[in-house]
């Protein structure tokens, strides 16, 4: 029972594929970052070297489990045995190569890596994002619609869609990077869709390339001064349909569970609970605040609660 760590791509998709393909929603993230780096290559999402791993639980037998990292984004786990999570953060701890600063996963998993990486470096953990992972069930769009229709977002668009995602990212504190490479990235997959209004954008809503029969819509905006008027909603169920009409069994979408707005709004549509994921920051002990991170601390083991409103999943993929 090992985990093996690796900086190529191609190795950890021969070994790790599998494992990931045969569980896509809940997987979506590690499936959608791997596609990103295999189209756009490892600087995608910054200077430094992706790192890759994957768990056996069998000498030479398959992956149970895996890991990528993008810094300056905190890893990415998938759902892993509690053994699986404590061997993680001893490989982390024991090698030091990689820089720790915090972790993204589904909620036990989360919990328990962070339980082991503060036993095994006497570091503070606290809660960044809390997201909930949304299934599409039985599409129900806005009735009545609002004025306007949907379209394909195109380079025309280039410019407008650069702007409104850098009010996303300043408006959520979202940890974004190179955000022209985002929007040309969907762009070059016909990934974005513009809610239009006698020929002006009025909203947004993206999706992820289709990888195993799954997609997921994010980056759903609407400038403040539009907003309120259902062009985000309208949007969302206008790609959310592409996507079926398209074969895609799996649609999926994160939330930030401290937005009760949203998370309304998209189960009104039909998206249903698959789970909830959690974004974790580490810090050193001697550079906490003791009062408030002793509280999160505390709050980490038993159940977390979201202290930041970031209605993305902690990856821009």
């Amino acid at each position: 029972m090992a985990w093996t760590v690796t900086y190529d791509l191609e190795e950890f998709r021969a070994a790790a594929g599998g494992f990931l393909r045969a569980h896509p929603a809940r997987n979506t993230t590690l499936l959608t970052v791997v596609s990103s780096l295999t189209v756009a290559g490892s600087g995608r999402y910054g200077d430094e070297p992706p790192v890759y791993g994957w768990w056996t639980g069998e000498e030479q037998g398959p992956a149970e489990g895996a890991f990528l990292c993008t810094p300056p984004y905190p890893p990415l786990l998938s759902a892993l045995s509690g053994e699986a999570a404590r061997g993680l953060a001893r490989t982390f701890a024991r090698d030091g190569a990689l820089k720790v600063t915090g972790v993204n996963a589904g909620r036990e998993t989360a919990e328990t890596f962070a339980t082991a990486w503060m036993d095994l470096t006497g570091a503070v953990s606290g809660v960044e994002q809390t997201h909930r992972l949304y299934r599409l069930d039985a599409l129900t769009p806005p009735d009545p619609a609002p004025p306007g229709r949907p379209r394909t977002a195109t380079t025309a668009d280039r410019d407008l869609l650069i702007t409104w995602y850098e009010g996303f990212a300043r408006e959520t504190a979202a940890l974004m990077d190179d955000v022209a490479a985002q929007v040309d990235d969907k762009l070059g997959h016909d990934g974005i869709t513009v809610w239009e209004l006698d020929g002006r954008p009025v909203a947004c809503a993206g999706i992820s390339r289709t990888i195993a029969d799954m997609a997921r819509v994010a980056l759903v905006y609407t400038p403040p001064e539009l907003r309120g008027r259902g062009y985000a909603g309208a949007a969302t169920a206008a790609v959310s349909r592409a996507a079926r009409a398209a074969g895609v069994k799996d649609v999926l979408l994160f939330t930030d569970l401290d937005n009760p707005t949203s998370n309304a709004l998209y189960q009104r549509l039909g998206y249903r609970q698959v789970e909830d994921h959690l974004v974790l920051s580490f810090s050193a002990a001697e550079h906490a605040v003791p009062a408030v991170e002793r509280a999160v601390s505390t709050a980490v083991r038993a159940v977390p609660a979201a202290v930041r409103a970031v209605p993305e999943q902690g990856h821009p993929s």
